[in-house]
């Protein structure tokens, strides 16, 4: 849930549908306090980078202790809000659910893998172009009209996403290295695996987010529970504590967090406040590491928020 974590934001978003606003959920109280939750929920994501290289495990491992806290975590959630029978899944579902869980294990395992290659802020800002391929599937393969703007949006998000990942600007001689250009290819994998995620929760109509969320968990615990086999597992109790920490702050907490939130605003409201997420994670990239972006990728940044607003205006409409 990088973090829609990732994982959960993004099948949240997907899912979740304008609804008729009662007089008292669109009072300024609720909006407010939606903004908030909203502003919370993104800054506890904007730690997950932290979280990471502070465990200092290998990917999958970290993967695989995220979704099996988080699966736990989320479970707690549903009992306590009485949304346990949301988890009961039926019939074609079950493809969409096993696609899904799947998907958010690389998503999660290209993203981790490529926080050390490149930094917690590159890596988070990268892996963000995804609502730009969202976009591309929509035109090249359900052959949906895109607009001149909607079109100039994309180019200038792709345009920002060079600038940001400093092979332009100064740094663009370290940057050039073999290892931090692996490293931004695994981000955009892993941004292309969140896109399908995000057009495979489009298409399903009867699991809930929530259920959707701990099915993904829980399927990537099962997928890898070889890894501690291989890779080995924690042994410090610190570790442990960043890898509980990622799933019950970053999936269950964040989750239940953001949603609050998101109940209480409208999707474009919701795709603005979203932002919070990758700035918290540039702040204490440089706060907490030194890695401070140059100017030239922080014009980089500016110019992909200001375009992908522009493309997920017209995905949520």
């Amino acid at each position: 849930m990088q973090d829609r974590t990732h994982s959960l934001q993004a099948a949240s978003v997907a899912s979740t549908a304008p609804a008729p606003a009662p007089a008292q959920a669109a009072s300024t109280a609720q909006e407010t306090r939606g903004q908030w939750l909203m502003v919370a929920g993104g800054v506890l994501l904007g730690t997950v980078g932290v979280f990471v290289q502070e465990a200092g495990q290998h990917p999958l491992v970290t993967v695989l202790f995220r979704c099996a806290f988080g699966a736990l975590a989320l479970l707690a959630w549903g009992m306590a809000t009485g949304r346990v029978r949301e988890l009961r899944v039926r019939g074609t579902s079950w493809a969409v659910v096993a696609a899904t869980g799947l998907l958010m294990v690389l998503n999660w395992a290209l993203f981790f893998a490529a926080i050390p290659l490149t930094s917690i802020g590159v890596a988070t800002i990268v892996f963000h172009i995804q609502p730009v391929w969202i976009m591309l599937f929509g035109a090249l393969v359900l052959r949906e009209a895109v607009a001149p703007r909607q079109a100039a949006a994309m180019l200038a998000a792709l345009l920002g996403l060079v600038l940001t990942t400093g092979l332009l600007g100064g740094s663009g001689a370290v940057a050039w290295g073999p290892g931090y250009v692996s490293g931004l290819l695994m981000c955009l994998a892993g941004s292309l695996c969140y896109a399908a995620v995000t057009i495979l929760a489009k298409t399903e109509k009867v699991v809930t987010p929530f259920a959707l969320a701990w099915w993904q968990c829980a399927v990537g615990t099962v997928l890898l529970l070889w890894v501690p086999l291989v890779h080995g597992g924690p042994q410090a109790p610190s570790s442990w504590a960043w890898l509980a920490g990622l799933g019950v702050l970053h999936t269950g907490l964040a989750y239940a967090i953001l949603f609050a939130g998101m109940a209480r605003l409208t999707l474009g409201r919701i795709a603005v406040l979203q932002y919070v997420y990758p700035l918290t994670a540039i702040v204490l990239d440089w706060a907490v590491y030194g890695r401070a972006l140059d100017a030239v990728q922080l014009a980089g940044v500016g110019l992909m928020a200001g375009a992908l607003l522009v493309v997920k205006a017209r995905q949520l409409r």
